[in-house]
């Protein structure tokens, strides 16, 4: 079955991307949810008009996109978290401390388009995260995971 997403959907494609999914899939999770809408032709000639006023203001969001992209690669994240002697940190860190660490230097992002990797963060140390700024552009940035002083 051929739908148009009305929103970005992870693993399926991008806001206006015309899609083909299982009937089932659309019909019973995405057009119910209102993240999809069925790709009849009336609709696929109105979002061929949306991609057409959309093309300058596409390329000026990507831009934009490219220069925080450049920012990111030259700044540090620093996150506090408490942790033991040996460097283990009581918890682990999530995309949220992540994505509030950055907000806090001036680089607000989403979480759900952001990545720490396959594993939990669970010790002292640098790492590196994968966030989706655009479509079209992706930027790694480097975060550093430092223990927080305790009251004496």
């Amino acid at each position: 079955m051929e739908i148009i997403l009305k929103e970005d959907v992870e693993h399926l494609g991008f806001k206006y991307d015309l899609v083909t999914v299982k009937d089932g899939f659309a019909r019973n999770f995405l057009i119910p949810t209102g993240v999809a809408e069925l790709a009849t032709e009336s609709i696929k000639k109105q979002r061929e008009e949306t991609l057409r006023q959309r093309t300058g203001k596409e390329e000026t969001l990507k831009a934009t996109a490219e220069k925080t992209a450049e920012l990111l690669a030259t700044t540090e994240v620093v996150i506090f978290a408490k942790a033991g002697d040996k460097g283990k940190i009581f918890g682990s860190i999530t995309k949220t401390q992540v994505a509030d660490a950055a907000a806090r230097l001036g680089h607000r992002m989403d979480k759900k388009h952001l990545s720490l990797g396959s594993s939990a963060i669970k010790e002292v140390g640098k790492y590196t995260a994968t966030i989706r700024l655009h479509r079209d552009v992706t930027a790694e940035f480097t975060f550093e995971v430092k223990k927080e002083k305790g009251k004496k």
